[in-house]
């Protein structure tokens, strides 16, 4: 079996041919070191390559295989090559969370919790990759680490904060990828790269071992070609961790065999309103041809949402700036400009702002919850438009003017305030060239009704991720 045709597959099918002997984990993990070096100097997804710890790890796991180890036989994940964001602890390398700053602070000792539960279940890391600062951004244009690229048109954002993620996905050069949703940090370079995200609800999944941004908003998170994979991902990665005081202490509750059930019973809707009022016709597009699949006829109206995306960025500035504010008084200099211009105008707000952004917050939290009672479903569109050229400073949505940045996070940032759990999947032919992304939420801890929505899309062909056509 080809490793080079397999790697462009999903994680299922790399993970059974490893187990059944059809192909070897160094020769997957190999095919994937190959593809990073060929395609990333374009993409510029990773920041470190850990290549001689991956085939080390893929050669363990394949003497275990060899002398019939049955542990090894059924691992998830078996052989199965990953990356992750550079905010998460990766023993031996400085988590740089995308800054200058952490440079010189000493290599992580061990790996983050969700780094070890994946190798755990087979999957072999294979290095860190980039991101917005300090995760404050939606673009992954770096000035540290250079810019990311959107795989499918190389002139593009991937997205961001977690850009460099969603572009490894699309790139092929992994299959699965880890990153953090804040603001819309999954599901924004989900929606641009064209691959599937899921942003798990608020307290699921443990933080521990990764670089904070806001705690009481910082989500973690997978990306994959595949609903399969991201179900995959996110069972093996759920359990209780007490060293993250926000994780919550809730039994596993897999996904994977639910993902079949189909949408059948399932009361979905569409939002209106705001997330119609501030999406670009491709973004409308994407929304309706999801829909229409799944045959909704009924829309629905949350209150407020844009104060409610007002107290998250009031949140967000205040919360950044108190974590970071040392180095802002000493080292203001080492920042991103843009980065550090929001964490110093967060330094500055009035505390009464932000209990009063809590308090709208909460009230936000309490009307989706009724919207929940009558529907098990929403849907809206992840990003206002499809992936910009880099370096651009302003889009045009709806006859509005908006600053091109910060604009990315219009449609996601409401729902992350509220800590619901989204997968975004990716739709394509309603732009010319490239995808956008449709958000399926759903009530906290329905993690499996959003999964089997996007795995119904998928086997629809209504929602899918290729691997781009690099050169």
């Amino acid at each position: 079996m080809n490793g080079d045709e397999l790697l462009l597959g999903s994680a299922a099918e790399m993970a059974a041919a490893v187990r059944s002997g059809g192909i070897s984990a160094s020769t997957l993990v190999h095919a994937s070191l190959a593809r990073i070096c060929d395609t990333d100097k374009a993409v510029n997804a990773f920041t470190d390559v850990i290549a001689q710890r991956a085939l080390q790890a893929a050669s363990a796991l394949d003497g275990r295989l060899a002398v019939g180890d049955t542990t090894a036989k059924n691992l998830p994940l078996c052989g199965v090559p990953f990356a992750v964001k550079n905010l998460f602890d990766v023993a031996g390398l400085t988590t740089l969370a995308g800054s200058k700053i952490e440079r010189g602070q000493p290599a992580a000792t061990r790996d983050g919790p969700l780094v070890a539960r994946l190798q755990a279940t087979g999957a072999v890391l294979v290095g860190a990759l980039n991101m917005d600062e300090y995760a404050y951004g939606f673009t992954t244009e770096n000035t540290h680490e250079g810019a990311t690229h959107n795989p499918h048109d190389l002139t593009r954002t991937a997205g961001g904060s977690s850009g460099g993620s969603a572009a490894a996905v699309a790139a092929g050069q992994v299959p699965i990828t880890l990153g953090s949703d804040t603001n819309g940090s999954i599901r924004v370079p989900s929606s641009l790269c064209g691959t599937f995200g899921l942003k798990p609800t608020y307290g699921r999944l443990p933080r521990n071992g990764t670089y904070p941004f806001v705690a009481s908003l910082d989500h973690l998170g997978s990306f994959a070609r595949s609903a399969m994979d991201l179900a995959l991902v996110y069972d093996v990665m759920q359990g209780f961790d007490a060293h993250d005081p926000a994780c919550v202490a809730r039994p596993v509750e897999l996904t994977t065999e639910l993902l079949d059930l189909g949408i059948g019973g399932l009361r979905i809707a569409t939002l209106g309103g705001y997330f119609v009022d501030h999406a670009g016709a491709e973004a409308r597009a994407a929304v309706a041809r999801v829909s229409q699949a799944l045959g909704v006829t009924r829309s629905a109206l949350l209150p407020e949402v844009a104060r409610a995306r007002a107290a998250a960025f009031i949140i967000s500035n205040a919360e950044g700036a108190a974590l970071h504010l040392p180095d802002l008084r000493t080292r203001a200099a080492d920042f991103e400009p843009l980065s550090r211009d929001r964490f110093l105008a967060g330094a500055l707000l009035p505390a009464a702002w932000v209990q009063q952004a809590q308090r709208v917050r909460r009230w936000f939290a309490l009307r989706a919850a009724e919207l929940f009672q009558d529907f098990d479903v929403l849907l809206a569109p992840a990003t206002p438009c499809a992936a910009t050229t880099l370096g651009t400073e302003w889009i045009e949505i709806n006859g509005q003017r908006l600053p091109a940045r910060p604009s990315m996070g219009l449609l996601t940032q409401p729902i992350s305030c509220i800590g619901l759990p989204v997968c975004a999947v990716p739709v394509w032919g309603c732009h010319p060239t490239l995808p956008i992304g449709v958000q399926v939420i759903a009530a906290p801890w329905r993690e499996d009704i959003v999964l089997r929505v996007a795995h119904h899309l998928q086997s629809m062909g209504i929602a899918s991720s290729p691997v781009a056509k690099l050169s």
